[in-house]
């Protein structure tokens, strides 16, 4: 098993916008082979900052997902609102 965690810097005023392309992404993830859980986040500090914690019943099966299709025609749909482009971070447990 393993999460992925994945920031994103929104550009000023586009929340909303962010919002619903966002619930397509999670909608679709979410209907991914190996996809278990997975939660988004605003920071307090900065509210244009969002982290998303999914977990993988492996990498692989997040490396599949993530050259997807679907995912990178989704990510497509927000790709004009990212300040900058998503760092995606893989941890596991120790063993």
């Amino acid at each position: 098993m393993i999460k992925v965690i994945i920031e994103r810097q929104l550009l000023e005023g586009l929340e909303q916008e962010y919002r619903q392309a966002s619930q397509a992404l999670l909608q679709a993830c979410m209907e991914s082979p190996g996809y278990i859980s997975g939660e988004s986040l605003v920071d307090l500090r900065r509210p244009n900052r969002r982290i998303i914690i999914t977990q993988w019943n492996s990498e692989s099966a997040w490396r599949a997902w993530e050259v997807s299709d679907k995912r990178q025609q989704l990510l497509g749909g927000i790709a004009g609102i990212l300040a900058n482009d998503e760092k995606v971070t893989l941890l596991a447990p120790i063993s």
